[in-house]
């Protein structure tokens, strides 16, 4: 071999040793870690634990972002909106105190991530998504034993566990009971300074049919107050929960219509039809067919022959049946400027299924 090139071969091998001395090992990916798991709960606005990890290789002003998956499959930023980011201290530990729930999500981010209040689904890790952890919560969820109330021919289940409806609500059984005439009663009430709200969901699935509400009159209801007469699919995150909606609310603002028919989602202007609901008892309900969800609200007791108050055919986005549930709940909507002036109570005279 020529002498030239066999010093250039020297040279080469010299430097690649000379740079893996003093690189050492090749850096490795960042990633992030959990070292301390808060326990499995249902959740809700008062319960709190610490949570802690450990990043490494994080790269230059990366954060912490964490979430708690609520007991209906929701993430929930942690631990407040307002502070969704948790800082890394200079031995890439961190720690937090964050909200209950049944699942902890940690995703180590670039400063110029902006993370969802709430998501379905976490993001998968790319782009400002450096790195990401999850992890059941430690022990076993306890749940209450169940509770039902017969309304209307049917068997409904009492929530007793928190629910993220209009911000993260709790919810009392003893503020859903059927009255000696057989309407159902719920009730929105504040004790010892926490709000409770109410909800019943029917046991069975009912699929395509005609559905109806007789509410009595809820013309003056506070404007932070929001009832829903709905389907929802707990696990039908591809068809928005199977989610068609009448509600009575103003959502905090008492200068627009009380009232809306909804196929979700409802951030589509198309899916929705707000309308003012008049004082005196009604009747809420909709046809659900394929393809086609027929709303109607009208004077009285009838949905077929009182007088007509607002009606609305939708036919794009409407889901198919699943494991629906129909749900009849009070909430008090969290986002409201002001929290209710006083205890709220609605009465649903009647509940009707017509396949």
């Amino acid at each position: 071999m020529p002498l030239f090139r066999r010093l250039n071969v020297c040279v080469v091998i010299v430097g690649l040793a000379a740079c893996v001395s003093a690189c050492g090992r090749p850096r490795q990916p960042p990633s992030v870690a959990l070292t301390a798991v808060p326990p499995m709960a249902a959740g809700g606005p008062d319960k709190t634990a610490p949570i802690a990890g450990r990043a490494a290789n994080a790269p230059a002003g990366a954060q912490i972002v964490l979430f708690a998956k609520s007991n209906v499959g929701v993430w929930w930023i942690q631990p407040l909106t307002a502070e969704p980011f948790t800082a890394l201290a200079a031995d890439g530990t961190w720690k937090s105190t964050i909200h209950l729930g049944v699942e902890y999500a940690a995703l180590l981010v670039q400063p110029t991530y902006h993370p969802p209040s709430t998501t379905q689904t976490l993001p998968d890790v790319g782009g400002e998504i450096v790195a990401k952890v999850t992890a059941p919560g430690t022990g076993q969820l306890e749940l209450p034993p169940p509770r039902h109330l017969s309304f209307s021919g049917y068997d409904w289940e009492v929530r007793q566990l928190p629910s993220d409806r209009g911000g993260e609500n709790q919810y009392d059984p003893g503020n859903a009971w059927v009255d000696p005439e057989g309407m159902l009663h719920l009730r929105l009430r504040q004790q010892n300074g926490k709000w409770t709200s109410a909800e019943v969901i029917l046991t069975r699935s009912l699929g395509y049919g005609t559905y109806a509400f007789v509410i009595r009159d809820v013309s003056k209801l506070d404007p932070a107050a929001a009832v829903g007469m709905l389907t929802w699919d707990d696990q039908a995150a591809e068809q928005n929960h199977r989610e068609l909606d009448v509600e009575i609310s103003q959502w905090g603002d008492a200068g627009i219509a009380n009232a809306q028919f909804v196929v979700q989602p409802y951030y589509v202007p198309a899916n929705v039809l707000r309308f003012t609901a008049p004082a005196g008892r009604l009747t809420h309900g909709f046809r659900w067919e394929p393809g086609r969800a027929s709303f109607k609200t009208v004077r009285g007791a009838s949905l077929t022959s009182g007088p007509a108050v607002a009606s609305h055919e939708f036919t794009s986005g409407v889901p198919t049946p699943g494991n629906e549930t129909v749900r009849i709940n009070l909430y008090f909507f969290r986002y409201a400027p002001a929290a209710p002036r006083g205890d709220v109570e609605i009465v649903i005279e009647r509940f009707l299924y017509v396949p």
